[in-house]
Order: structure tokens, then C-alpha cells, then sequence
């Protein structure tokens, strides 16, 4: 499945100005991805990711998206919601799973956690659609990511809009903007298990 040329298909159909959330990681993916569609929708960012066990790491990265959301300028205004922060919603998700390697199952829990408070966000507050940034990363695994968005579009009402943001060099342009805008970028996803792999790396 080709989730750039769905999401492509999907957004012909959706009138320009439509209210989308869009789960967001850290601000060098969300700089790809905002130039990619936020000129057809009226994005807000919801920034939940109680993966990232370090307050501090956790602290420098939506502060980086807030600095990027102030010096960009789309057709339509980008909003911020920070989602609660407690890394205890992560622990209890990866107990059990603390030695299965990067991209295993423990990150395919994760992925779901992370887009499940997505969805149910967007429908509380009533928004037309939701995604995430995930996809950009050529470390995410996108077709996962993508059954799950499309699981969750059957339980809630917001609609899930398909990814595969690092198509047409996404990640690529990804760094390019974080050189241009002089973003922060981290060398792992934001969990203890992502730092450890990493170190040992």
C-alpha cells in the first residue's frame, strides 16, 4: 500500500480549511510535515508523548515546536495542545516488553498509545480528522502506524487521514528545514530503551 499517494487521494476530497490534529513527536518532523498540508487544513499540534522519560528532554522538544509554530506562516493558522505528561502511562504499556529490540512490539504499543489519545482528543474537541508525524521517520515503521490510524478511524468519529510522510524525500526535507529554522534534533525516539540501544550503538 502506498500511503502518500491515499493520503493524496484522501485530501482531493476534503474542502481546504478542514480542522485536523495532528500528533506531533518533536518540531524537525513537524517542519516537513506542516509544509506538506498545513496550506489545506487548519492544523493543531497535540503534543503527547509520555514515551520521552527525561523531563527535561521532554521540555526541549515542545518548546522547539512551539519556537517552529512562531516563525512559520501557512495559509492557516497552526495551534498547540501539550497532552498530559506522565511516563507512567508508558511504563504500564511496556511492562513485560523492556528487552524487545527498537521497532518491535514494544513500539508498536507505543505507536498506538500515542494515536489513540489522538483520536480520542480530536473527538472531544471536535475535530474533522487526526494523524501523526510518525510516518516521516524512516525508523517508524509507516504501515503499522497506518492500521492502527485506520483501527482507531472505526472507533472514533474524527476520520484518520493516511500517511507516509517520508515520501517525496520527507525526512530529507526534514532535516533541511532543521538547518534553516536551527531546530534541535535528537539522536533517538525519546524512550530510556531508544537512549540504551542507541549508547550501545
Amino acid at each position: 500500500m502506498n500511503y502518500d499517494i491515499k493520503m493524496e487521494e484522501q485530501i482531493k476530497k476534503i474542502p481546504e480549511g478542514t480542522k485536523l490534529l495532528l500528533h506531533a513527536c518533536c518540531a524537525p518532523c513537524s517542519s516537513a510535515v506542516l509544509e506538506r498540508i498545513a496550506n489545506h487544513f487548519e492544523i493543531t499540534i497535540l503534543y503527547y508523548n509520555p514515551n520521552i522519560t527525561e523531563e527535561k528532554e521532554y521540555e526541549k522538544r515542545i518548546e522547539e515546536i512551539k519556537r517552529l509554530i512562531s516563525i512559520i506562516h501557512p495559509k492557516y493558522p497552526v495551534h498547540l495542545i501539550e497532552g498530559r505528561y506522565d511516563p507512567n502511562e508508558f511504563w504500564e504499556m511496556a511492562k513485560g516488553l523492556e528487552k524487545e529490540p527498537e521497532r518491535g512490539k514494544r513500539c508498536y504499543k507505543c505507536y498506538h498509545l500515542r494515536l489513540e489519545e489522538t483520536a480520542k482528543v480530536a473527538e472531544e474537541l471536535g475535530f474533522d480528522y487526526f494523524c501523526t508525524t510518525l510516518t516521516l521517520s524512516p525508523h517508524k515503521n509507516a504501515t503499522w502506524l497506518n492500521e492502527i490510524g485506520e483501527e482507531l478511524d472505526q472507533q472514533y468519529k474524527p476520520t484518520y487521514l493516511y500517511s507516509d510522510f517520508k515520501k517525496k524525500e520527507g525526512y530529507k526535507r526534514s532535516i533541511e528545514l532543521s538547518k534553516e529554522y536551527n531546530l534541535y534534533r535528537q539522536d533517538y525516539c525519546g524512550c530510556v530503551y531508544s537512549k540504551r540501544d542507541k549508547e550501545e550503538e
